[in-house]
């Protein structure tokens, strides 16, 4: 069983496609070690900017590089960087559509212990509602891997949410085919479909599994890109399983859930239960006891499958 930081694969991947593109830049907010981009520097100090603990400055001056033909990568915690740098995200990037790669690093609830002010449970809310910026959060090192290098080409804004923990391997290689805006089915069922991202997916198919022994085949579908969501992907769940489950390491308002049913509403309206955090200052504590407390375990994923496939049985 493989378990490696994305963040680490990341700046690996950084590293690599650096040696042929010059322009590749990257910009940390003292966060370098928390980034795992430590051998980006190392390899090339020229081209790794320190800001300092200066979030909305990051931003602005990775938009001044991107406007100078440069290919800046900004590195900093998701909560510090999504809610302190909004204004200069929604503007300086997003609005004038500029080439700036934001990297969300120790998002969700991954620095778990320091409690509410390092949990970042809202970025995807936030960020969903500005145009023009891409959303993506991969599941592995196969799918950080893919996303860096899709992400280094693509010509446009973008913010890659990635985690503190070492993570299990949901793929065997990187070769499945990845596509920005393209969700990828992991199971196929047709009792329900389970639709998640992140570190949540492996979740998801641990739960998927334990259903198959109770003869519920249960769909599992990773959505890595948040925005634009797969509407087509998500519209034949919702035909063919007829009942959907979110589940997100974000707040349940307005966040991925949200997301979902609101195409589902729009198109092919199903029972849906969208697991998360709910509308309070989440609990400190490690990432695990975070997601039991609020029954992001595999055990009761199934308890909640069950009671959405009840509900589509027998009638709403």
């Amino acid at each position: 069983m493989n378990k490696i930081h994305n963040r680490q694969v990341v700046c690996e991947t950084l590293i690599e496609i650096a040696k042929s593109d010059k322009d590749i830049v990257v910009l940390c907010s003292d966060s370098r070690g928390s980034a795992s981009m430590k051998p980006f520097a190392e390899k090339y100090p020229e081209r790794l900017i320190e800001i300092g603990i200066a979030e909305q400055n990051i931003v602005g001056v990775a938009a001044g590089l991107a406007h100078s033909g440069k290919k800046p990568f900004v590195a900093s915690p998701a909560c510090f960087l999504t809610t302190r740098s909004a204004e200069q995200i929604k503007v300086d990037v997003s609005y004038s559509n500029t080439n700036v790669k934001l990297l969300g690093i120790s998002s969700g609830i991954s620095y778990g212990a320091l409690g509410m002010s390092h949990h970042s449970l809202q970025d995807i809310a936030l960020l969903r509602a500005i145009p023009n910026i891409m959303i993506v959060v991969p599941a592995d090192r196969f799918e950080a891997e893919n996303m860096t290098r899709v992400l280094s080409e693509y010509k446009g804004p973008a913010y890659m949410r990635l985690g503190r923990n070492p993570v299990e391997d949901v793929y065997s290689s990187c070769d499945y085919g990845f596509e920005l805006g393209r969700a990828v089915t992991l199971k196929e069922g047709d009792s329900l479909s389970i639709l998640t991202f992140g570190e949540t997916v492996k979740t998801a198919l641990d739960a998927a599994e334990l259903m198959e022994k109770e003869g519920i085949k249960c769909r599992v579908i990773n959505m890595h890109t948040i925005k634009p969501i797969d509407e087509e992907c998500i519209i034949k769940a919702a035909k063919e399983t007829g009942a959907i489950m979110t589940i997100e390491e974000h707040s349940i308002l307005s966040g991925f859930g949200a997301a979902v049913a609101e195409v589902v509403v729009q198109n092919c309206p199903v029972p849906m239960k969208i697991m998360g955090i709910p509308d309070e200052p989440a609990i400190p504590g490690k990432s695990k006891e975070v997601f039991a407390h609020y029954g992001i375990s595999a055990e009761n994923l199934c308890k909640e499958a069950e009671k959405l496939i009840n509900i589509k049985k027998n009638g709403w």
